[in-house]
């Protein structure tokens, strides 16, 4: 079983003392059926039962879990549909897979395929299933697996759950038909107008190149075997352009989320603030899947929204690890951050400077007002016993004065700042180091070359390497997740089987390896510190290993 299973089902299984099984008989006031289902889904998702404390669960040998660790969503997961995990399976426990009728019914015939499922066994009834949950006895008589813990539920609070697992799989899903599946991509009003046209020729592209190889038809299964199998089904690209600010967005995802409804968002591009659109995503359980942002938000018991990295904050960790590296770096005792007040550096600047006090440092932070010409003045304020942050674009690190600082060490964000297009002077070239959070140059370039290919056979004209390849990266992410999901079309499980198969890709474009264990949110987790390795040309070189803040 992979180290991820093995987490989720250990947290079901902490040790202590049994729990007195009489008490799951007690009688509780009848409630409107979705009263119950919320209950239900407290209980299921938290632990939590009807009277706000914990719900516990034993299994054989006194071992027990209590609250969130208790929760069934630790292995049968936000949609109900179970794990896999090598040789390992959490079954599905949604009302479809475990109330349909017989093994030979039209019912069970269309069921979708999810490994671990047993269609072929008896169904469960509101009885059988709680005694299954009470007692740990499968429909069949025979014992359950030693990973299920056997949980203490009165009759109220078992009638909620058992509720709560009928609705899940139960409802249309938006976005789905028997012929397409409808996508989104989302661009906020402060994105890129460049990066915009890029991003959007190559989804736009790579769906009709989906469409284009998926033309035929084919007619829908009805047999319930252990193989993948699917309808062919027409991609369909909405593009939902934001206008305005930012206060209005929900109001306009609502707006084009009831109109133009999508299985998923794919992509996307943001400029100085996505959090909106990260927010509405969790709101509306749409899952929202490795945008193009280089702040994203930070909250890692978010389920719907996916990213590649964490952009500039992300970079903060880098230099804040070097920070506390005396080997590595020269006697630092300030260290000053210069950022544009109405762009990210600010949110990086702030994560920077937690760290670096923690370390003992004193933080200068000099925030300059849009297109003021005050950055001479403030890189001239640094000493030689500063280390000196520059969060700016290329327009300011251009425009740099042609003396380097006299700080100690300076560090630049290479997201900000353009990686190694980063228009530094070549007198700072020598002292600079960049903040990078990808794989190095050479050592990305046979992954990289895949979707330059595609590009140049597509006639994409390649504006931005890193993001376009990013772009393309998310497309074959989620047409390699759809092709395992078969037919089992639930967001939830989109966003599950992502995370159950992400480790496993081998073209990762700029990054060396991704992963997403159940409750990570960013797939690549490190980067390098990089400098020039000359006055002039694009070439870097590491100054530090890989990194992992």
């Amino acid at each position: 079983m992979a180290p991820a299973l093995r987490v989720a089902c250990a947290m079901a299984l902490l040790a202590a003392a049994p729990l007195p099984l009489a008490a799951a008989h007690r009688r509780a006031p009848v409630m409107a059926p979705s009263a119950s289902v919320a209950i239900g889904e407290a209980i299921y998702r938290f632990g939590r039962l009807p009277s706000g404390q914990s719900m516990k669960g034993q299994r054989e040998g006194g071992v027990y879990a209590n609250g969130a660790d208790a929760a069934c969503v630790n292995c049968h997961r936000p949609s109900g549909l179970g794990a896999a995990e090598g040789r390992g399976f959490i079954p599905p426990i949604t009302g479809q897979f475990l109330f349909h009728s017989n093994s030979e019914s039209r019912q069970v015939r269309d069921l979708p395929f999810i490994e671990g499922a047993r269609p072929n066994r008896d169904p469960y009834t509101n009885e059988t299933l709680a005694r299954a949950i009470r007692d740990g006895v499968g429909v069949d008589g025979k014992p359950l697996s030693v990973l299920m813990p056997r949980f203490a539920l009165d009759d109220a609070s078992m009638a909620a759950l058992i509720a709560y697992l009928k609705s899940l799989s139960t409802k249309s899903v938006p976005g789905v038909s028997d012929t397409v599946l409808q996508f989104a991509t989302i661009v906020t009003p402060d994105a890129d107008p460049a990066k915009r046209d890029a991003m959007l020729a190559v989804l736009n592209d790579y769906f009709a190149e989906k469409n284009a190889n998926a033309r035929f038809a084919s007619p829908r299964m009805y047999s319930y075997r252990k193989q993948m199998f699917m309808v062919t089904r027409h991609w369909q690209l909405h593009v939902w352009e934001l206008r305005g600010p930012a206060d209005t967005w929900e109001s306009q995802l609502k707006h084009f989320l009831a109109t133009e409804p999508v299985f998923a968002v794919i992509s996307g591009l943001g400029g100085r603030n996505w959090a909106p659109v990260h927010h509405f995503c969790e709101q509306a359980g749409l899952p929202c899947l490795f945008p193009n942002v280089q702040l994203p938000v930070v909250a890692e018991a978010d389920f719907h929204t996916l990213y590649f990295s964490k952009g500039v904050l992300l970079e903060a960790g880098l230099i804040a690890h070097q920070l506390q590296d005396h080997a590595a770096k020269p006697a630092i005792h300030r260290l000053v951050q210069i950022y544009r007040t109405n762009d990210i550096g600010g949110a990086a600047a702030r994560a920077l400077e937690l760290s670096a006090r923690t370390a003992g440092l004193t933080v200068v932070n000099r925030p300059l007002k849009e297109s003021a010409g005050d950055l001479a003045a403030a890189v001239a304020e640094t000493g030689p016993a500063d280390g000196l942050v520059l969060w700016l674009r290329p327009e300011d690190l251009a425009v740099l004065n042609a003396r380097p600082a006299k700080a100690a060490q300076v560090w630049v964000s290479g997201l900000m700042g353009g990686l190694e297009n980063a228009p530094l002077p070549a007198a700072w070239r020598s002292t600079t180091r960049l903040a990078y959070p990808f794989d190095l140059p050479e050592k990305r370039r046979i992954r990289v070359d895949y979707p330059l290919g595609w590009f140049r056979i597509r006639k994409i004209p390649v504006t931005d390497v890193q993001m376009q390849a990013d772009t393309f990266l998310a497309c074959g992410l989620l047409s390699e997740t759809l092709n395992h999901m078969a037919d089992a079309f639930v967001r939830d499980y989109l966003i599950e089987r992502i995370e159950n198969m992400l480790e496993h890709r081998v073209i990762t474009g700029y990054y060396p390896r991704l992963a997403l264990a159940p409750g990570q949110r960013f797939a690549s987790k490190g980067g390098y510190i990089v400098r020039f390795a000359g006055d002039s040309g694009i070439k870097l070189t590491g100054a530090s290993d890989w990194i992992v803040p």
